[in-house]
């Protein structure tokens, strides 16, 4: 059997991994020129990284990464709302890690050649239709540059990975329109920066409406860390404006962004000296999609942002794209017929998924801070005494349970870190 990927992203690169770990043969297929080391940093929940473990890539991640300790809220005056460990010094067998984004693929993409073979991935193509038949896929790419010359493959399931535009949740949900738009834009930057803390910890300083993000996301190197910034603004209505156009290379100007930054407060951290130093600042809308009614159309499948584009709350993204691959993957190897693996994906998968899509669109773990600033948006000499510690309590650990990633959840699969 052989499984043809469109897309060589996260959800992709691991799919493959997760499908020849199994005896499964896997093509992926990427329209970029080549797969580059881009992006900015994201976090890896203990129960994504678990599955990255089994796949013996923990050392690499290592060498690119770190291993997140501690998270704080804080409201936008720089005053604590809620801390707790991370990883596995909150109890799970698996680290957190923060990490960037490109480097984290990179790492995935080498681990594909090195096992699959240079010739697993073709790149400078993108899925421009498919047909099916009672034998398996047949699917047609594009040239990405200027689509003056095109390639078929044929397999027995496609597995469309290629993102919150995906082509073929296009093909089944013509009508679906664009993306889902709150309002909020994002500004994001990371730069070499003197250790701040401990270098392990990360902090969410304000809501939803205007937040900011910080923490690193490399090993320290001559006292020094690549330091990760978010800074999320409610610019409009997202209800009657559609979303700026999705594009990740945009750059934003200095003079854009700086304003909002310095609204934030983070004890012992410049911000706005950190931004100033940030060479480079990418601007994105906040969007994703309503969950799908379905994602399997026969020998054809969706998988992480073309499955379920969420908000980028609660460290989630990237976990549930890796947690994806590893279901369709055991799917795959325990079913008698594709049709069958690709069904009882869709039917563990989509539910989950979707809850975590409509918990993320009203803050996720980090509302929180929210209800403290819907409370009181002044100082305040007691947190305890504006929301409870059992309220806030709830909030955050409840957000855990549901997407899957609670103390001892992993350790109850037996693995070993």
């Amino acid at each position: 059997m052989t499984v043809l990927i469109a897309g060589a992203g996260i959800g992709g690169l691991t799919t493959a991994l997760m499908l020849h770990a199994r005896g499964i043969k896997a093509r992926l297929v990427e329209q970029s020129s080549e797969v580059r080391e881009v992006g900015v940093g994201i976090n890896t929940l203990p129960h994504s990284i678990a599955e990255l473990a089994e796949l013996g890539l923990l050392k690499e991640l290592d060498k690119v990464g770190l291993r997140t300790r501690e998270l704080r809220y804080l409201t936008r005056h720089g005053q604590e709302v809620w801390r707790e460990l991370r990883g596995l010094h909150a109890g799970h067998s698996h680290p957190q890690f923060s990490i960037h984004r490109g480097r984290l693929q990179g790492v995935l993409y080498r681990a594909v050649i090195d096992r699959l073979g240079p010739e697993a991935v073709m790149t400078g193509y993108r899925l421009s239709g498919f047909v099916q038949d009672e034998a398996g896929v047949t699917a047609q790419f594009s040239d990405a540059r200027d689509g003056l010359s095109s390639r078929t493959l044929r397999a027995e399931v496609l597995v469309c990975a290629d993102g919150i535009h995906s082509v073929g949740r296009r093909r089944f949900f013509p009508d679906e329109g664009r993306p889902s738009w709150a309002g909020v834009v994002m500004w994001r930057g990371a730069t070499e920066w003197p250790v701040w803390e401990d270098g392990q910890t990360m902090v969410i300083a304000g809501g939803l409406g205007a937040k900011l993000v910080l923490y690193p996301i490399a090993p320290v190197k001559d006292g020094k860390q690549l330091m990760n910034w978010v800074v999320n603004v409610r610019m409009a209505d997202g209800a009657t404006q559609p979303p700026p156009e999705d594009n990740g290379s945009k750059r934003a100007p200095l003079a854009k962004v700086l304003p909002y930054a310095k609204r934030f407060v983070v004890p012992g951290m410049d911000i706005e000296a950190l931004v100033r130093a940030s060479a480079d600042i990418f601007e994105y809308p906040m969007a994703d999609r309503d969950p799908l009614p379905r994602w399997t159309h026969g020998r054809v499948t969706l998988l992480g942002d073309a499955a379920h584009p969420m908000y980028p709350v609660g460290s989630n993204g990237a976990a549930q794209a890796i947690l994806d691959a590893r279901c369709l993957a055991d799917c795959m190897a325990r079913a008698e017929h594709p049709r069958e693996a690709l069904y009882r994906y869709e039917q563990e998968r989509l539910p989950k998924t979707a809850e975590v899509v409509r918990t993320n669109r009203i803050g996720g773990p980090e509302r929180v801070i929210d209800e403290v600033e819907k409370i009181t948006a002044q100082k305040f000499k007691n947190i305890d005494k504006v929301l409870s510690y059992k309220k806030r309590e709830a909030i955050v650990k409840g957000y855990a349970q549901m997407a899957g990633f609670a103390a001892g959840k992993d350790r109850a699969k037996g693995r070993k870190s």
